[in-house]
């Protein structure tokens, strides 16, 4: 049986956090597609949806989905280029297993998924015309550290697309948002892991987590061009984007 680990010990800290997330994505992943889903009522596919519009690819480009899950993104992303790739990275196994099989019962050719770390990925330099990412940043161990490995990897001129949750400007709706993810997320956890801190995970993580407007500054700070953010449901989500110089 798996060790519990402590929740906020592990995700207060750089060196135990990806340790944490690690297991709990391992845990999570054959429910993970249900639970995007409940916990948004149905809004996070037209989020995502919104992320790969905003692209505007044009249909032989490479583009990486970085923390792929099981793979929402990166199909969506493949549809749009026929003449190019999708490539879906994620370091949790579980995920990749169906994602896998997803792209078997679709007979996506233009798709490829990988496992790794987003704070070291596998790719040269300048390997890819746009990366995208869901609910990624939030669970990383070093946020500038893994926009720096981002940046790497892009082509100059390639744009960066990051959804994820965010911090709402209202105060009082700010707490009522925590604290609906701390009691539904905690319900959910216990009923179907046993665990209430599986989902609480959620909003104490972005107690922790710079926010869209932090987001952006650490894009600045990393080079990124024509930064921006999207809100979502008054800010309760968000898309930060830009762009990486050209030479």
């Amino acid at each position: 049986m798996t060790k519990r680990l402590n929740l906020k010990e592990h995700i207060s800290s750089k060196e135990k956090k990806q340790t944490y997330v690690n297991q709990m994505f391992e845990t999570i992943a054959p429910r993970y597609d249900f639970i995007t889903v409940f916990l948004s009522y149905g809004m996070d596919r037209g989020w995502k949806r919104k992320l790969v519009d905003m692209i505007n690819l044009q249909g032989d480009e490479s583009a990486l989905d970085l923390a792929c899950g099981t793979g929402d993104i990166t199909f969506s992303l493949a549809e749009r280029l026929p003449a190019g790739q999708a490539v879906g990275l994620d370091i949790t196994q579980g995920m990749l297993v169906i994602a896998e099989q997803k792209r078997s019962e679709r007979n996506a050719a233009n798709v490829a998924f990988h496992r790794a770390d987003i704070m070291s990925l596998p790719f040269e330099s300048e390997s890819f015309d746009c990366i995208t990412c869901g609910y990624a940043l939030r669970n990383v161990p070093d946020v500038a550290g893994a926009l720096e490995e981002i940046k790497r990897i892009l082509k100059p001129g390639g744009r960066f697309l990051s959804l994820d949750f965010a911090h709402p400007g209202n105060k009082i709706y700010r707490w009522l948002y925590l604290r609906y993810l701390v009691v539904v997320g905690s319900t959910l956890g216990f009923v179907l892991h046993g665990d209430p801190d599986t989902y609480r995970y959620i909003p104490e993580s972005l107690k922790l987590y710079p926010g869209q407007h932090g987001v952006r500054e650490l894009m600045n700070k990393a080079g990124f061009l024509d930064t921006g953010v999207i809100e979502f449901g008054g800010g309760i989500m968000a898309i930060n984007h830009g762009t990486k110089p050209e030479l």
